[in-house]
């Protein structure tokens, strides 16, 4: 085996970790560069090939895979600036993208703008045809309409169409004799979403503007993969390229071509699944997963070693988006956060620094005090060595930006004003994890805290003390623990076929033809992989929910092909059971209806024994590299700072034990103990902390 590369695009660094053919696991971090991702990823692969000692094509030439988790589809959502999108819809349903399900995210502001639209309604061109929900023909397509269409959205300049016509998830012939269409009359399209390809079920509104989506950040994630082959090509690596999905699996790039939809949020979700992993070798089955990078705050919550996968309600960046993702849910709270005085009022966040210009004891030009400027003023960080080593903080220039734009508007000084800032960027964290838990009726101190990302250990403590949790996990990977999490995830495909009937009614021969399709459906994306039929794990589920509602959910069909009368009255007592325990109610006297089949294969890709290289030092004595002075707060040590003794935890051997206050430093992280906190290394390379 040669190496494998798992690598994160964030918002302010690109993480890299590198498993090499002896089974070591390497991580590094690059400055991201927003205009070109693809830059980052390459100066990454560069560092890595350094630390190898090796030329760049050497290295990249040995790759076996790389697997990458990308921002692009998200950042295009955040900044507004895909592509030049029109819609071909069915007549009489132009305007449904407008009507939102009535959801408003501001619902006590009257003056709360819509969304910024995607396709203007000038763009959105309603065609003549219609089907039934058995798909029979009603009327028939009007093509010459279609090509009408066309070209008014082509004299209009767009540049990517989406097509959405009812009931195309039953019967998609329309869909599809509208693309061909749309290619003979405008063969330089650069994309064409179809939404039965995209989202193989209803309800309209959600089938539109996932489409919508789709259609709108395609150019953009193929522009940016095609950017990024070429110069893996150029540099020697001859291997496939793997895509992270929101779903928590990964894709070769054509597959996420025609649901580029599928990639946002696919960075969280990353973390979300290493976390999963390494919880899982600790033996930890409950748990919160928080990923605190540079820019966000990242929550997940795992129960039984199994993220929560949302299937329904997912709105992002204001638009719905009807694919089944790891319920990550995010806040503007990271090491970059600005912190500012706002009519007498301290402020940290949702606003960044970012990767350029960063905070300001980077030394980039950046001016704005930020969380990281406070944790390095507050002796959390070191100076010198800072990111393994390459670079030195500006302690000066942070105390100077606090003390001008936070300590002298509050009329205090610069220790209090900077323990401000780390109060408020940890409540606003914790309450992000409450709301989070409250969604899914958990209790925080029934559960352990996995935290990652280059500050998950910095704050830790302070969470986890905020929520009443005692026992805390992190790994010494958490620097880069997406980019491990999108290396260990395992290939994803997630299909569905619509058939919308009373179970009364059900016919078992159409279910299972269906559930053959999906079958060979999912054979045919997978075979790419190269995977064995025993390495591929394939779970069978129907779409059901009550007459009336508008969301279905996954009910498990263990008898797969085999299902029969008898199986359907137990799939109704499953649903019955299943809508109990995940909404609270459930209605046993009403037939339940299904809505599609299901198919979700996942292809098992190797994961490394151990994430993280150990120490053989048993004495933490022997590991000590000196002391820092280190404020916690009047909460812990009274007004003053304390000497804390620092750590070299790449000495440290499992089983050691630490007591607090006092930092073990990691490349790119630093493990903070609070006075009366212990840590422990276990040989799963995790630290574990208690917090009295």
């Amino acid at each position: 085996m040669g190496y494998r590369v798992g690598v994160d695009v964030g918002g302010t660094f690109t993480d890299l970790i590198c498993v090499t053919p002896d089974g070591d696991v390497v991580l590094d971090k690059t400055p991201t560069t927003p205009d070109d991702q693809s830059v980052g990823v390459m100066n990454g692969l560069q560092e890595l090939a350094d630390r190898f000692d090796r030329p760049l094509a050497d290295f990249c030439a040995e790759i076996d895979i790389l697997v990458h988790g990308t921002t692009t589809a998200d950042n295009t959502m955040i900044e507004m600036n895909g592509a030049a999108t029109g819609l071909l819809v069915t007549e009489g349903h132009r305007d449904e993208i407008e009507m939102r399900r009535v959801h408003k995210e501001e619902i006590w502001d009257p003056t709360y703008p819509a969304p910024p639209p995607i396709a203007r309604r000038r763009a959105r061109i309603p065609i003549p045809e219609r089907m039934n929900y058995r798909g029979e023909v009603l009327a028939p397509l009007d093509e010459a309409a279609v090509r009408r269409g066309v070209q008014r959205l082509k004299q209009l300049g767009v540049r990517s169409i989406a097509v959405m016509f009812l009931f195309s998830f039953v019967n998609p012939e329309h869909e599809r004799r509208a693309a061909e269409i749309i290619r003979e009359e405008f063969p330089d399209i650069d994309h064409v979403s179809l939404s039965h390809e995209v989202m193989a079920r209803g309800p309209e509104f959600e089938r539109v503007s996932t489409t919508l989506v789709n259609a709108y950040v395609a150019p953009k994630i193929a522009a940016y993969v095609g950017r990024l082959q070429e110069k893996l090509r150029a540099a020697g690596y001859a291997g496939q390229l793997l895509i992270m999905q929101s779903t928590g699996g990964v894709m070769p790039p054509d597959y996420v071509a025609r649901r580029a939809v599928s990639v946002l949020a696919s960075g969280p979700t990353g973390g979300v699944m290493g976390s999963a992993l390494a919880a899982g070798q600790a033996g930890v089955g409950d748990f919160i997963a928080v990923d605190m990078g540079g820019t966000s705050f990242d929550v997940c919550l795992v129960r039984d070693g199994q993220p929560e996968i949302k299937t329904d309600w997912n709105w992002r960046y204001r638009y719905y988006i009807g694919l089944p993702m790891v319920d990550v849910q995010s806040v503007g709270a990271g090491g970059g956060s600005i912190a500012r005085v706002r009519q007498g009022a301290l402020l940290v966040g949702p606003e960044s620094a970012g990767a350029a210009p960063g905070p300001v004891c980077y030394g980039r030009g950046g001016q704005q005090p930020t969380v990281t400027d406070a944790d390095a003023v507050l002796g959390y960080l070191p100076v010198e060595g800072f990111a393994g080593g390459r670079m030195t903080l500006d302690l000066d220039g942070a105390r100077d930006a606090i003390r001008r734009d936070v300590a002298e508007p509050l009329g205090v000084d610069v220790i209090e004003a900077a323990w401000g800032i780390e109060r408020i960027v940890n409540a606003n964290m914790a309450n992000a994890t409450r709301r989070v838990l409250a969604s899914h009726g958990a209790d925080a101190r029934e559960l352990a805290l996995m935290a990652y990302g280059g500050n998950g250990a910095v704050h830790a403590w302070a969470i986890a003390t905020e929520l009443g949790i005692d026992r805390i996990l992190v790994p010494k990977t958490a620097p880069a623990f997406s980019a491990l999490g999108v290396l260990v995830a395992d290939y994803i495909v997630d299909l569905v076929r619509a058939y919308v009937v009373p179970l009364s009614q059900v016919d078992l021969t159409r279910v299972r033809t269906l559930m053959s399709e999906l079958r060979d459906e999912a054979r045919k994306e997978l075979d790419p992989t190269g995977l064995l039929e025993s390495q591929v794990d394939v779970g069978l589920f129907a779409q059901m929910c009550y007459p009336g509602q508008n969301f279905d959910m996954s009910v498990p069909v263990p008898e797969g092909d085999e299902l029969g009368e008898p199986g359907l009255l137990d799939l109704a007592e499953r649903f019955h059971d299943q809508h109990q325990a995940d909404r609270g109610f459930n209605f046993r006297s009403q037939q339940p209806l299904l809505r599609g089949v299901r198919l979700v294969a996942r292809g098992t890709t190797p994961k490394p024994e151990r994430l993280a290289p150990l120490g053989t030092v048993r004495d933490a004595k022997a590991a000590r590299r000196g002391a820092r002075r280190v404020y916690f707060g009047p909460e812990f040590m009274g007004p003053g700072f304390v000497d804390a003794p620092v750590y070299d935890g790449s000495l440290l051997a499992p089983g050691i034990d630490v007591r607090g206050p006092a930092l073990i430093e990691e490349p790119f992280t630093v493990v903070v103990l609070p006075p009366g906190a212990t840590a422990c290394l276990d040989e799963q390379s995790n630290y574990e902390l208690t917090v009295s």
